[in-house]
């Protein structure tokens, strides 16, 4: 058989080397299903790999400006060259008739997003359309990987069983395996192309094999191969929930800094010179499109009550109501109702940078302020606050509006540019410790504390000679070890 004959990976008798080579001299065209903002850099690396990709889209302007050569995608650095090249060099291609683009392909990539409804319940639809399309073109010796975050079992108990009912084939027929993307928006190629092992796991034996030899191509990281795909499901909804009940954590011991009367932000990083101690950083709420949603992805599924995972999604989304009522407090002791209040909220997107505003907790403050009656401004570099309900006011125009108060829900760098002495005086509430006003004429409330005044390691250490005590020897990494 010679290498222009191996046109499949699943149940290829073909020795692996050269189904490798078929792969990336594009004997094996490849099918992207979600050209949002990771499967247009997905879709961009399988071109660069393998030389024959078609993106599919329901959007026609985003499939026109793809076509054109031209990312839809703002701030990820590297990614307009890299569509302008792979489709100068026919290599990529994009359509919005995923039917069509599933009968010419042998590899169909699944990147679209899994969300949950107004009942917490994982939304499945629109993987299940992508199936169909792809169940359309399905054919013997095809492989169907899942990079969506799903719900664990999604490949075995759904994708698997609708495909083979709706195109005909037996199971046994063709491959569906799941491999979880593990990227971030502003780090998309970096991240594809290996900054993070690829885990990978099949239905079979067969698609887990099929799979790894894509990803070994693709990637320059490690390859980990896990049991089966419901296992590999499992893998990415258990990041996300760590992260979930870890920030929960966090946000839980901010809640009580008052009390203790200490920063519980120096806290949290002092104890985080120990290795064995990794809290994460609270704030005023959790959001995105991933670690929200992923949580339901299991309480929706199993007969355990997993009580931690729901008490910690029941913290994290109280953090911008919790926010709201510290400003409240801080308003009143100066004198302020906050029915009479004008506040400023700074940062409505969910991080910094990257213009999404799914579940974003500015959302929540800016909702939970208008309640009790404030008139809400909002200044954001990404989005307009007058979509979500908040007067738009640009940097450079906050001096002339006269307001009591401000919130930072998320520090854009842009930010830097607000000039806090040309404000009259507010009472500030930090909610991620980004801000450096210690000396400034207004009133500032960070939540869990200030970080800003942490003694640095040798402050830590002069201080411990002048009370005649040994310090501890220190780490490589700079932090301190504990002696035995």
């Amino acid at each position: 058989m010679s290498r222009g004959q191996v046109d499949r990976l699943y149940g290829s008798s073909a020795p692996a080397e050269r189904q490798r080579a078929a792969l990336v001299d594009g004997s094996i065209p490849v099918a992207v299903y979600g050209l949002g903002k990771m499967g247009l850099p997905l879709a961009g690396v399988y071109a660069e790999v393998t030389g024959d990709v078609t993106g599919v889209d329901i959007d026609p302007a985003v499939v026109g400006a793809i076509e054109t050569g031209e990312s839809h995608i703002a701030g990820e650095p590297g990614l307009s060259e890299l569509i302008a090249e792979q489709v100068r060099r026919d290599r990529l291609r994009a359509t919005t008739d995923g039917a069509a683009a599933a009968a010419d392909a042998r590899v169909h990539v699944i990147i679209v997003p899994t969300l949950v409804d107004d009942d917490y319940e994982p939304d499945l639809s629109t993987i299940e359309a992508v199936v169909d399309d792809i169940a359309v073109g399905l054919a013997p010796g095809d492989l169907v990987i899942a990079e969506s975050t799903l719900p664990p079992g999604t490949c075995r108990d759904v994708i698997k069983p609708h495909l083979a009912a709706k195109s005909g084939l037996e199971p046994g027929e063709f491959g569906v395996a799941f491999c979880p993307e593990r990227t971030a928006s502003g780090t998309a190629l970096r991240d594809i192309r290996g900054e993070y092992p690829k885990v990978v796991g099949g239905v079979d034996e067969e698609s887990t094999r099929a799979a790894a030899l894509v990803y070994g191509e693709l990637s320059s990281n490690d390859v980990h191969v896990v049991s089966d795909a419901t296992t590999a499901e499992a893998v990415k909804v258990f990041e996300g929930v760590y992260r979930d009940v870890n920030i929960a954590l966090a946000n839980e011991l901010a809640r009580i800094t008052d009390e203790l009367g200490i920063s519980v932000r120096e806290a949290i990083a002092t104890a985080n010179d120990l290795p064995m101690c990794h809290l994460h950083d609270p704030g005023p709420g959790v959001g995105g499109h991933c670690i929200p949603n992923y949580p339901h992805f299991l309480l929706s599924q199993t007969a355990d009550p997993m009580c931690l995972t729901r008490t910690a999604r029941t913290i994290n989304e109280g953090m911008p109501g919790f926010t709201v009522s510290r400003l409240v407090c801080e308003l009143a002791s100066g004198g302020v109702d906050i029915e009479d209040a004008s506040v400023l909220v700074c940062g409505f997107t969910y991080r910094p940078g990257v213009a999404e505003t799914r579940a974003a907790p500015a959302l929540q403050v800016v909702s939970r302020l208008r309640e009790l009656g404030a008139t809400v401004y909002g200044v954001d570099p990404l989005v307009d606050p007058e979509a979500y309900g908040a007067h738009a006011l640009e940097i450079d125009e906050l001096a002339s509006r006269p307001l009591d108060a401000a919130v930072l829900v998320t520090p854009h760098e842009e930010f830097e540019r607000i000039d806090w002495d040309a404000l009259e005086q507010l009472v500030v509430v930090d909610g991620r410790d980004a801000l450096d006003l210690e000396d400034s004429h207004h009133r500032t409330y960070t939540l869990g504390g200030s970080q800003n005044d942490r003694p640095t390691r040798l402050e830590r250490v002069t201080a411990a000679t002048d009370y005649g005590l040994q310090t501890r020897p220190s780490r490589p990494d700079g932090g301190d070890v504990a002696r035995e």
